[in-house]
């Protein structure tokens, strides 16, 4: 069974930072792509940041400067380093991995709430 397990969301300050984590476990053939959506209340579930297995990187434009993404694939884990957060970046942060020949796989979700 795979898993995915986040980690780091809470609440932080405008203009603050966050790291989240999601970690991966279970029986897994090959990873090609891992990635960070986000909801917000009564909204769609939209793309932040997606990496490829060869560490080709794609963002969306809100988060465009101030988020990272980056994996370390040893670990089968992927992180979100966001900076100068804003109150509309407040959501429930959901780590997502493709592999091949199974499928995408989902974490249970880690929110974020940015207020002062």
């Amino acid at each position: 069974q795979v898993q995915l397990v986040e980690s780091g969301g809470g609440l932080v300050q405008p203009g603050g930072s966050l790291r989240l984590s999601c970690a991966v476990s279970g029986s897994i053939s090959s990873i090609y792509a891992m990635g960070w959506y986000r909801q917000a209340p009564g909204k769609q579930r939209d793309l932040d940041a997606h990496i490829t297995n060869s560490g080709i990187t794609n963002y969306a434009d809100s988060v465009k400067g101030r988020f990272t993404i980056s994996s370390d694939n040893a670990k089968n884990t992927v992180y979100l380093q966001m900076n100068s957060l804003k109150p509309e970046d407040t959501a429930v942060y959901y780590c997502y991995i493709g592999v091949l020949r199974q499928g995408v796989y989902w974490g249970q979700g880690t929110q974020v709430t940015v207020s002062s």
